[in-house]
């Protein structure tokens, strides 16, 4: 198991860097029932970690046992059939999903997913939840008539299912769905915290990291945790004991590009922009399993 998955926090008790922002919404389970959420924020920034622990601090240990489906839907409209087809990641709790994936089709599934969702509503037993959550990521890259349909829908089935949005940009997710929205706002990590983080799965893995290099690192992650932490388990594989002058690799796909750039400028001619195609749509599979991961 990589780091980045065997160290991220499953409670909100369990979060480093967001500390603040955890207790907060540890409040706000304890004392109500959860409004629907918009978290916003840099890529990297974690986001998804405060998602899914506050899904396990709502619903508990079955929001970790999760799925991947490839879902088909068959959405009357009007004077004809539409067929979609979308992965989803869901619980018996909560359904996860980037409606945006289907390009301007997005709103016939934004419709059709909360609407099912609000039918097989679950019962309040034991002091569970009696709703289930809808995590819908880049809601910024979902189109107009999307965002426009979300907000009807989300007012129509509030009482049985709560949404929880995600994206980088709250400027392009409408003023409408925005004040429907408890907006929380995800800074991406300063330096020192992303220092602290590595040092913490460091003493886990009982590794001596100097703090130069924890430095370095933190430096040319760009303020992203989630890539600070792969380039320290990469440069743990590489090398061993660390060294402060250790050279730290540039991640997969930037030396996928980098690979891409050099090709286009060795060769113009269509063999090569055949397999220059090729590669770009190689990574662009690579991308979409990294998200999904």
């Amino acid at each position: 198991m990589l780091w980045v998955d065997k160290y991220r926090p499953k409670t909100l008790a369990q979060v480093i860097v967001h500390e603040e922002i955890a207790q907060n919404l540890t409040k706000l389970v304890t004392e109500q029932d959860c409004p629907h959420l918009l978290f916003y924020g840099p890529s990297g920034s974690g986001k998804k970690t405060l998602i899914m622990a506050l899904l396990r601090q709502i619903f508990g240990p079955s929001a970790e046992k999760v799925k991947v489906e490839n879902r088909n839907w068959k959405i009357d409209a009007g004077s004809r059939t539409i067929d979609l087809e979308l992965t989803t990641l869901a619980s018996t709790n909560h359904v996860e999903l980037s409606p945006s994936d289907v390009g301007f089709q997005d709103r016939y599934i934004v419709q059709e997913i909360i609407k099912e969702m609000a039918k097989n509503r679950p019962i309040d037993t034991k002091g569970k939840k009696g709703f289930k959550v809808l995590v819908l990521n880049e809601v910024d890259k979902l189109s107009r008539e999307a965002q426009h349909s979300l907000r009807r829908t989300m007012e129509k089935y509030s009482a049985s299912c709560r949404l929880i949005l995600c994206c980088n940009s709250s400027s392009k997710v409408t003023e409408a769905i925005r004040s429907r929205c408890l907006n929380i706002r995800i800074n991406a990590p300063s330096a020192e915290q992303i220092v602290k983080v590595l040092e913490f799965i460091g003493k886990k893995e009982g590794l001596q990291l100097p703090s130069g290099f924890a430095a370095r690192i933190a430096e040319k992650s760009n303020r992203n945790l989630r890539r600070a932490i792969l380039s320290f388990e990469t440069c743990r594989v590489q090398q061993y004991p660390f060294t402060s002058n250790q050279a730290i690799p540039p991640m997969d796909w930037e030396e996928y590009i980098s690979e891409i750039a050099t090709d286009i400028m060795k060769e113009q001619s269509p063999k090569r922009l055949f397999q220059v195609r090729g590669k770009v749509y190689e990574l662009l599979i690579i991308a979409s399993l990294q998200r999904l991961s």
